[in-house]
Formats: structure tokens, C-alpha cells, sequence
């Protein structure tokens, strides 16, 4: 297996701890899902989201990922499906009553569907496919041979670090619905929190120009 020097390692790890602290499509949702829906709710998702990392990881692995963008046709697919599937989950919100969200208890369809709605939206984010096919290849030596093994070192890394920050920011976001739970208002105004929120995303990506 490859074998990446605690130098390299160290500075890649301190760019993921950047990445973390910047927000972005998962930690918005993720926070939202709590604010709305609890700490439980959150966690369940965020185990899609870090399904969907190391998925995007093995395709990065293999070279797969690297074809996909090649094809401007399948980004721009991939990203127009992950709008409209944004779209649609946030206009499920819009229609949701919206009461009791945060203190609801989950039962098993709820926790398939939101780890699939973790798992499907990561996935369905090019820019996911875009940072492992950016980032990685500066900080692997071609040189030192087992360039997958070091690949996958890496990756690991940034899903250990990505997934830790992002429950981090659960616990707290979880907390401060708790609190907020015992407000009638608030109950009132989760649906369109989580819709807005979504619907943002979805706009987000939809007009977002980057190519790979």
C-alpha cells in the first residue's frame, strides 16, 4: 500500500479542516435537517453524505470519475439532475406541515429516507467528483509508486475530517433546535427553513457555470 510522508499528510489534513470550516451544500443541509428535524435526523444523513464520499472516492481511485468529467454532456447531466432533485425535496418541505419536526421520533422509513437523501444529494454533486479529482493528485507522488494506495490514505483522511467537522456542527445546530422545539413559531416556520434551504442548493447548482 502507498505511503504518504506525515509531511504531506499534515498539510492535506489542514486544507480538509479549511474545507470543513467553509460552508458548503452538505453542511447547509446537514445543519438544516437538525434545525428542523433533531440531532438524529442529521446523523442519519450525514451517513449518506459520507456513503456518497467514499463512493466518489473509489471512482476517483479507479480513474472513473476522471472519464465522467472528461464528457462535458454527463456534468452538466449529473448537475441538472442534482438541482431537480434538490427542487423536488424542497418543495416536499413547502407541503410539509412543519410541526413538531425537531422533537419527532424516527421510525425506519424515516431514517431510510433521509439517509437516502443524504447519500443521492452528495452523489448527485459534481463538485464532490471535482474536489476529489482537484485536491488529491496534489498531494500524492507519482514517483513513490502505490498512487492508489495513497489515494485511498488520502481520501480516507478527508472523509474522517469532512464527516467529524460536519457532526461537530450537528451537535450544535441539534441543540439549538431543542431549544428552539418549545416555540410555537418555530414549529411553524421549520418548513420554510428546510425548503428554503434546499431550494437555495438547488438554485445554487443549477446556475453554477464551473466546468471540470
Amino acid at each position: 500500500m502507498g505511503h504518504v510522508s506525515f509531511l504531506t499528510w499534515g498539510a492535506f489534513a489542514l486544507v480538509c479542516v479549511g474545507l470543513v470550516l467553509t460552508p458548503g451544500p452538505n453542511m447547509l443541509h446537514l445543519v438544516s435537517r437538525a434545525l428542523c428535524q433533531g440531532r438524529a435526523a442529521a446523523l442519519v444523513a450525514l451517513a449518506g453524505v459520507a456513503t456518497g464520499f467514499f463512493v466518489y472516492l473509489l471512482l476517483a481511485a479507479f480513474g472513473i470519475t476522471a472519464l465522467l468529467l472528461a464528457v462535458p454532456f454527463a456534468y452538466v447531466a449529473l448537475k441538472a439532475c442534482g438541482a431537480a432533485y434538490l427542487a423536488w425535496l424542497a418543495w416536499g418541505a413547502f407541503r410539509s406541515k412543519g410541526e413538531g419536526l425537531a422533537t419527532k421520533r424516527l421510525a425506519a422509513a424515516d431514517v431510510g429516507r433521509l439517509y437516502s437523501m443524504g447519500l443521492v444529494t452528495n452523489l448527485l454533486n459534481p463538485k464532490i467528483a471535482m474536489l476529489y479529482l482537484a485536491l488529491l493528485p496534489q498531494f500524492i507522488d507519482a514517483g513513490a509508486g502505490h498512487v492508489f494506495g495513497q489515494t485511498m490514505q488520502l481520501g480516507l483522511t478527508q472523509i474522517a475530517i469532512g464527516v467529524g467537522g460536519d457532526a461537530a456542527f450537528i451537535m450544535v445546530a441539534g441543540a439549538l433546535a431543542s431549544f428552539l422545539a418549545r416555540r410555537p413559531a418555530w414549529a411553524r416556520a421549520q418548513r420554510w427553513l428546510m425548503g428554503g434551504v434546499l431550494g437555495g442548493l438547488a438554485l445554487r447548482l443549477a446556475l453554477d457555470e464551473a466546468r471540470p
